[in-house]
């Protein structure tokens, strides 16, 4: 029997998954349940060193033998700090070793209980990774506490081999052994520069093409990608393809960009029909909240993520596989092998999502974001701000030629102009920046900047206040609260624009905006940068947006 503690049977589970069998355990009673799991279960070699500065150079050596990683267990407080000489040696001479701490829960680290110290990155520096994990109340935190182990362990062999700590806080009782065995965990493996005469290669191969409903989602992608024809035309049959504007132009083919709405129309049992066996995902940051809902739901039977850095990340709470290649590398080398079968999958997600039509708005935010939107010239450089702009961009079809950039990084609204402004400074192409009231007067210092060029043009749609906290589900905004949540105010742009130069263009209606927006996207050059303010009804706005997602749900 094992302990009753889920984190410890998740380490447990893991560290045979990953082909770790030696474990020095030392002597206490934080550590005893861990000690009691791994040295009563059969696929660990346990030793017994009671000194931990011995214990951690014995485990030393059994890494050294054969260079695979060792364990070494100790109980919480100084015990863990007698360990820190081995550490460094094992830092420094990149071995593979796995410290093991109990600690005493958060809670009482200061409060003069015994044996507690600060344990969590107490070897700084020294260790290629640092993981303290959760107590398990709930399915969030075993999924968090099964990756940060995956984590620590996958280190161990990353980019050059050394120590890695694993912090574990146990709260009283210690001793309940009411297991009958190790949980099925989901182990996370990594390929690292895939060769095609590899066994593991062909192996990931054989996986690939034994899924007939595979998708691939495109993060932000901040450049362009020309796939060569004859991988085109390979590529884009077998998969779904799911991306943003901010993907750029990084799909070969033609993807599908308006899934968000798509999914908001979906019923849960289209939904469930419609989740893919196999998701394989590159670049960065999506915008999609529904996305991201719709595979953490439904989640795929394996998740790849293919990046040059080969990081762990697990946004869907679904990974598998991290492949470290540059992605279009790997899609190259994939394209040859894929089987000869034309799956259905792909044209079923790309009908569907023909039969959301593109929004025609009355005036509103929504609707001045879609003038933009189609009227922009072929080649040009579109700047998205953050929050409710980059969302109602999405709505519309622009054309592939257009680059667009937007700070998705943290998704913050501070520096979003700043950002455009810069990248205007040094681009030969019209610059557009689309972008919200609190968005710009936050960061209205950027027009205080002596290298803005005639090549800027700046929409500001202005409602008096954050216009996307009206459309938060579940938020009350009655009485005082009102006022700050939304950041009311009655600015006008005007001022500060024509004192920076900027020709100031104004619209309060559709015809006004129509005529505005002919002046503002016309591809001629102008002497001066141009601002269009566009004002709007919050209310109004947040009304025209519910009903327009309301009318999606009854087709």
């Amino acid at each position: 029997m094992y302990s009753d503690k889920k984190s410890i049977l998740q380490l447990a589970a893991l560290l045979e998954a990953h082909g770790v069998t030696k474990v020095v355990l030392c002597p206490g009673s934080r550590n005893a349940p861990i000690v009691h799991t791994l040295s009563t279960h059969p696929a660990f070699t346990c030793y017994s060193v009671t000194d931990e500065r011995s214990a951690g150079y014995f485990a030393l050596g059994l890494a050294l033998n054969g260079g695979n990683p060792a364990a070494v267990c100790c109980t919480s407080g100084t015990a863990l700090l007698n360990l820190h000489p081995v550490v460094a040696e094992a830092y420094y001479q990149q071995v593979p070793l796995i410290v093991i701490s109990a600690d005493r829960p958060a809670a009482w680290i200061g409060q003069m209980d015994g044996q507690t110290l600060p344990q969590p990155g107490v070897f700084q520096s020294l260790v290629k990774k640092s993981v303290n994990l959760p107590e398990i109340h709930n399915e969030e935190d075993e999924w968090y506490c099964n990756r940060l182990i995956n984590e620590a362990l996958l280190e161990t062999n990353h980019r050059g081999k050394g120590p890695v700590h694993i912090n574990i806080p146990i709260s009283e009782p210690l001793f309940q052994f009411t297991s009958e065995s190790l949980p099925k965990v989901r182990t996370i493996t990594r390929y690292q520069g895939l060769n095609v005469y590899d066994r593991e290669y062909n192996g990931l191969l054989e996986r690939l093409n034994k899924y007939h409903r595979r998708m691939i989602v495109v993060g932000q992608m901040n450049l362009i990608y020309l796939f060569e024809k004859k991988h085109t035309k390979l590529l884009y049959k077998h998969f779904a393809w799911l991306t943003e504007h901010i993907g750029n132009q990084t799909i070969p083919g033609i993807p599908v960009k308006n899934f968000d709405a798509a999914l908001y129309a979906m019923s849960e049992e289209k939904q469930v029909q419609m989740t893919p066996e196999l998701l394989i995902t590159y670049g960065g940051h999506l915008v999609s909240r529904r996305l991201k809902q719709f595979l953490r739901k439904n989640p795929p039977k394996e998740h790849w993520h293919v990046s040059s850095d080969g990081e762990v990340v697990d946004l869907y709470g679904s990974l598998t596989t991290i492949i470290e290649m540059e992605p279009f590398e790997f899609l190259e080398k994939i394209a040859v092998f894929l089987d000869n079968q034309t799956p259905e999958y792909p044209r079923v997600w790309e009908n569907y999502c023909k039969t959301i039509p593109e929004p025609q708005f009355p005036y509103s935010e929504m609707a001045a974001v879609g003038a933009l939107m189609r009227s922009l010239p072929p080649t040009c450089a579109l700047h998205l701000a953050n929050s409710s702009v980059i969302r109602y961009a999405q709505l519309y079809a622009i054309p592939s030629t257009v680059e667009v950039c937007c700070n998705r990084g943290t998704s913050g609204i501070e520096g979003s102009l700043s950002t455009a402004v810069g990248y205007a400074a040094s681009s030969d192409k019209l610059n557009f920046v689309a972008i919200g009231d609190l968005s710009f007067f936050y960061d209205m210092n950027a027009l205080w900047n002596a290298a803005i060029r005639p090549n800027l043009r700046i929409l500001l749609l202005n409602n008096g206040g954050g216009e996307i906290f009206h459309t938060l589900r579940g938020l009350d905004m009655s009485g005082t609260s009102h006022k700050f949540i939304t950041a009311v105010h009655q600015t006008s742009a005007r001022g500060w624009a024509e004192e920076r130069g900027f020709c100031y263009l104004r619209a309060d209606d559709e015809a006004g905006l129509i005529e505005a927006m002919e002046q503002f996207t016309s591809p001629e050059p102008t002497e001066r940068p141009l601002l269009l303010e566009v004002f709007t009804n919050k209310n109004k706005d947040a009304r025209i947006l519910k009903e327009y997602y309301h009318q999606l749900k009854q087709k």
